[in-house]
């Protein structure tokens, strides 16, 4: 199968959504776990492709889009595009769900109003990314040829350092990052945050 890597471009934007909704679920497919489908895309995926697409990279074979690495160089100032262009619409269209509303949709569209705050780790690390494949892109060596694009990206930037935020029980993408060289510096509930100096 040939995969080719490139840049992002505007039309890819609906696959971005759809490629994240497929490995939303700790790198399995949560399409069943979401009544909206577009709800992890809009916080996970679409803002940094729309925020800053010259970091963002696009795996495609001849079935089409089939992964991407994405993110932002300045995760502060990310945090303050996302609160004052990307947001206020997002929150518009989907008001506060009560309070006894337990369903994923809910726990998305909080997310949502809450914002994207940024780690800790932003001072030393301060971008960050999000790296998701489908099943028929992964093994194949496919990953580490975008993750190596988008770290000399960074690198070619000035950056100093990249951080990410992984699920505990996505043990695969653990043992990736992990052989990557990122460290892990932060254990959570949900799982770990990792750090790469540049």
């Amino acid at each position: 199968m040939a995969f080719t890597i490139r840049t992002y471009m505007p039309a890819d934007l609906p696959h971005l959504y759809r490629v994240c909704l497929l490995t939303g679920d700790s790198g399995a497919d949560a399409s069943g776990l979401y009544h909206d489908p577009d709800l992890l895309g809009h916080f996970y995926a679409a803002p940094y492709a729309v925020h800053e697409p010259d970091l963002t990279f696009v795996l495609t074979d001849e079935e089409g889009v089939c992964g991407y690495v994405l993110g932002c160089r300045d995760s502060n100032g990310f945090a303050a595009w996302m609160e004052t262009e990307w947001l206020p619409p997002l929150r518009r269209k989907y008001p506060l769900p009560p309070e006894g509303d337990a369903s994923k949709d809910a726990a998305m569209i909080r997310l949502i109003h809450k914002g994207y705050i940024p780690s800790s780790l932003a001072p030393e690390y301060p971008a960050h990314l999000h790296i998701d494949l489908l099943p028929r892109a992964q093994g194949q060596g496919q990953g580490r040829k975008l993750m190596e694009g988008f770290l000399n990206r960074l690198r070619g930037l000035g950056v100093p350092g990249v951080h990410l935020g992984v699920g505990g029980r996505n043990v695969g993408a653990v043992a990736f990052y992990e052989r990557m060289g990122f460290v892990r510096l932060r254990t959570f509930p949900w799982g770990y945050e990792y750090g790469l100096r540049l």
